[in-house]
C-alpha cells in the first residue's frame, strides 16, 4: 500500500514537469481578430452631410456609441496575426445635427476628413 501511494506521488509531480520543446515543432496559433474592419475605400464613399443611416450603411454598426457623446461614434479595429505582427485602426465619425461632419483616425479620406 505504502509503494503504490509512493509511486502515485511520484507519477503526480512527474505530470508538473513542463515537456520540453521539440525543434522544428511549433504549436499552431489563431489570427485574432476584433472590431469594425474599415478600410479606405470604405471611408472614401463618406460625404459630409450623409445621414447617420447612411453611414452606418458604409462601415457597419459602430463599435462604441458613447451616451455621453452621442454625436461621436468609435469604430475600432485590432488584429494580432499568428507570427505575431499586431494591427490597430481607430477611426471616429462626427456628426452635428444628425449630419456627418468630419472623421478622425487612422483611415481618413482627405474630402470626408474636412
Amino acid at each position: 500500500m505504502l509503494r503504490a501511494l509512493l509511486l502515485l506521488a511520484v507519477l503526480a509531480l512527474a505530470a508538473c514537469i513542463p515537456v520540453p520543446r521539440v525543434p522544428g515543432i511549433t504549436p499552431y496559433k489563431m489570427d485574432i481578430q476584433q472590431g469594425n474592419f474599415v478600410s479606405q475605400d470604405m471611408v472614401a464613399q463618406l460625404k459630409p452631410g450623409m445621414t447617420r443611416e447612411q453611414v452606418r450603411f458604409i462601415l457597419g454598426t459602430p463599435l462604441i456609441t458613447d451616451i455621453f457623446h452621442g454625436e461621436r461614434w468609435d469604430y475600432i479595429y485590432y488584429r494580432e496575426a499568428s507570427d505575431g505582427k499586431r494591427e490597430n485602426r481607430r477611426v471616429a465619425v462626427f456628426f452635428s445635427n444628425d449630419k456627418l461632419e468630419r472623421l478622425e483616425g487612422d483611415v481618413v479620406s482627405p474630402a470626408a476628413g474636412r
